[in-house]
């Protein structure tokens, strides 16, 4: 199968090329969706969350508060350190296990070998993966990211630049790129530029065993 990175800021739309690469075709392994499969009540992660930081970062039944703890995290680097040495290991595992669960075997190999996979990773930039064919990233200006994070998600503008600037740069994210997304325009032109991705996705060449371990899978205060 092919493994494609794909990463971007928060605010660039990320998600919504992840919805148009399923819709052709693409199985996406969320890094962000893994989180919140292990934030879940009962779960060893949410354990080590309430023990780290406090009762106060639960809701009244039970669940994680994400607001709240991201409110914390986000203004508190060292804070945000802690959360990401609880959450990052684990996401790493189950990453990797939905990985090999995916892997074509048997009789089935040859017909899964251009399969694309793609790993919507926020912070790929801070934690890379190894083994990946290529990593698709979705640019756009931070001042465009963060209009959009107060349009479209109802952020104070404040906390949408703390969230911005908790995250590597834009440059840093554009230096590891095979392939760049300019999603500055609208969603037409975004379409026809996941379009043109697809076609490249598909071109490149597929990963034997074992080439989607990770040096480390990041999720968590990716935003």
């Amino acid at each position: 199968m092919i493994l494609v990175g794909l990463t971007g800021g928060i605010g660039s739309g990320k998600s919504t090329v992840a919805a148009l690469l399923a819709r052709k075709g693409a199985t996406v392994l969320d890094a962000d969706a893994i989180v919140r499969d292990l934030q879940r009540p009962g779960q060893a992660v949410l354990d080590a969350i309430v023990r780290e930081f406090g009762a106060g970062v639960l809701a009244a039944d039970g669940t994680l508060d994400r607001a709240r703890l991201g409110t914390i995290v986000f203004a508190d680097r060292a804070a945000r350190e802690r959360l990401n040495a609880i959450v990052h290991p684990a996401v790493a595992t189950e990453m990797e296990r939905r990985i090999e669960a995916l892997r074509p075997r048997g009789t089935h190999a040859a017909d899964d070998a251009h399969r694309v996979v793609v790993l919507d990773v926020p912070l790929l930039v801070e934690r890379p993966r190894e083994g990946l064919a290529g990593v698709l990233v979705v640019d756009v200006d931070e001042e465009l990211a963060v209009a959009r994070l107060v349009r479209d998600r109802g952020m104070r503008e404040e906390d949408a630049r703390a969230r911005v600037a908790a995250q590597a740069s834009r440059e840093a994210r554009r230096r590891i790129a095979t392939r760049v997304i300019d999603n500055s325009g609208d969603l037409a032109a975004l379409a026809r530029a996941v379009d043109a991705a697809w076609e490249w996705m598909r071109g490149l060449a597929p990963a034997g065993p074992g080439a989607g371990r990770a040096a480390g899978t990041a999720g968590g205060a990716g935003g």
